[in-house]
């Protein structure tokens, strides 16, 4: 078997693994990297792996929102969570993965050693513990921090 054909195999037992474990996020994510790679939609898929992160952000965040524009959430409800030790660690806690989230992007976008590694860790999350694809940002961001650490104190 030629390697000329790793990244479909690859992709197909990603594609496999990810229906096995219910993960359908990552499901429809590997059909369509799958699919343009298949189609032969080189500029399609360089400008997903280019720019997607960006798009995928910028849809995470309109989702977040939504709930203000429909009316659920108040402003009342957003200065209420000052007020709980629930509210305070979830600012913390967003606060923290943002930071994380940059510095994750920084990461990917400068050490792209890290990239595989960091994918089969997100991969292991969802597949085994039925995490969310949203580790890469985050994992990176936590690698940045430890490496960021070990620097520090050398």
């Amino acid at each position: 078997m030629s390697f000329l054909y790793i990244e479909y195999i690859t992709l197909g037992a990603v594609l496999l693994l990810s229906y096995l474990g219910h993960n359908m996020t990552v499901v429809y994510a590997t059909a369509i990297v799958l699919g343009l790679k298949l189609l032969g939609l080189t500029t399609a898929l360089n400008a997903l792996g280019s720019q997607g992160l960006n798009w995928g952000i910028i849809i995470l965040t309109a989702a977040i929102l939504v709930p203000i524009a429909n009316g659920t959430i108040t402003i009342n409800n957003m200065i209420d969570a000052f007020r709980t030790h629930a509210g305070v660690i979830a600012i913390v806690a967003g606060l923290l993965a943002a930071v994380a989230g940059g510095s994750g992007v920084d990461l990917l976008k400068n050490t792209p050693d890290v990239i595989p590694a960091l994918i089969i860790g997100t991969m292991a999350g969802v597949l085994l513990f039925h995490g969310v694809a949203v580790g890469p940002l985050i994992a990176g961001g936590l690698t940045y921090f430890v490496l960021w650490l070990m620097k520090a104190f050398s």
